[in-house]
This record gives C-alpha cells, sequence and structure tokens, in this order.
C-alpha cells in the first residue's frame, strides 16, 4: 500500500485526468491506482498525499479524523494583532463559519522554493506571511478567511498534513516519494483497497 507524499507544483490539477489546459498529477506520478487523499486548488501549491488504499484516503482527509492541515499564505498588507486574532476565532464566509484556527504573522521562510511564474510585485503595496494551521479544509477557505478580514492570499502553500511536512520531507516542486503511514501518525494495517 503505497502513500506518496508529493509537492504539487502552481497551477497543476489535483487530479489524474487530463485537462485541456494545465498539467496534471499525471505529469508527475507514473504509480498504479494512487488517488488523491484531499485536494489542493490549481492556484495552491504544495503537500500532497496520494495512496491506493481508499479506508486511507478516508482517514487522512476526512475532518472526523483532525489531520490538519498547516498553510504559508502569502498576503497582500500586513495584518494586525486584532486581525490575526479575527482570523483565529470562527470566521462567517456566509455559506459556513470556520472552526477556530492557529494563525500567525511569520518571516518569509528561507527554504521555500520560488513560485513559477513569481508572484507579481507591486512596490507600493506591501505583503507578509502568515502560517495557518486548519482542522477542517473547505474549498478555498484560506484564502476566503484571509479576504474576510482584508487581507487577499496572494501565494498558497499546504507545508504539512497531520506531522508530516514539507519541512522535514524536503521536495522541490514536482517531486514526490514514498513514506509510512507510521510517518503520519498512523497505525493503519496494510490492506489492498
Amino acid at each position: 500500500m503505497p502513500l506518496i507524499l508529493f509537492n504539487k507544483p502552481f497551477h497543476t490539477m489535483s487530479q489524474f485526468s487530463p485537462h485541456p489546459t494545465r498539467d496534471t498529477l499525471a505529469n508527475y506520478l507514473n504509480i498504479p491506482d494512487i488517488y488523491p487523499a484531499g485536494r489542493l486548488d490549481a492556484d495552491s501549491e504544495g503537500l500532497l498525499l496520494l495512496t491506493d488504499n481508499g479506508q486511507l484516503q478516508h482517514q487522512i482527509s476526512h475532518p472526523d479524523h483532525k489531520q490538519t492541515k498547516t498553510y504559508l499564505a502569502q498576503v497582500e498588507g500586513i495584518p494586525d494583532a486584532d486581525s490575526l486574532a479575527r482570523l483565529r476565532a470562527p470566521l462567517d464566509l456566509g455559506d459556513f463559519i470556520t472552526q477556530g484556527c492557529d494563525a500567525r504573522r511569520i518571516e518569509e521562510p528561507g527554504w521555500l522554493w520560488p513560485r513559477n511564474p513569481p508572484i507579481r510585485a507591486r512596490a507600493e503595496i506591501p505583503v507578509s506571511w502568515l502560517v495557518i494551521t486548519l482542522s477542517e479544509g473547505k474549498n478555498r477557505q484560506v484564502r476566503r478567511m484571509t479576504g474576510a478580514i482584508g487581507f487577499p492570499t496572494l501565494r498558497l502553500v499546504r507545508i504539512a498534513i497531520g506531522p508530516v511536512s514539507l519541512q522535514t520531507h524536503p521536495l522541490w516542486p514536482g517531486e514526490w516519494r514514498e513514506i509510512s503511514t507510521a510517518e503520519l501518525g498512523l497505525d493503519f494495517p496494510s490492506v489492498r483497497k
């Protein structure tokens, strides 16, 4: 039962089926019968886990199993303490209210790869970096959260799922490696789907 850690490049679709204009997972992974455990939208980069086991896929991606997801968000502007407090608290996004999360401002990580293509720089508008850890993961949630507090996301990189991180398992965009379920903190039997 492979468990694959993959660094999804920017603008790559989280699917194996062909897309008319964008790369898909099939451009990078030639491993039979694996599927993503969760998704990242095309405009997001970073950690994606894939497996051939449906039960494991569910255990990784379903919110009931509380695998936290950690993101780096480059945002337009510099959030102050009040803005960060709003981000951490349950936030009404119109169609749902988020659960509380961990969010703080950080310096741009030195280990982070450059995005291709780069973010458009605008000298008159400062940017800052946030690290945000969620225990849920609705569609475009981080982008919607930072936008709701007035700091639109310019770049979004998922760096960790549970204890597995791109800091401890460094991969460049498009690279992958196999890991064990134990590394993910799961005691999961080796059963094929």
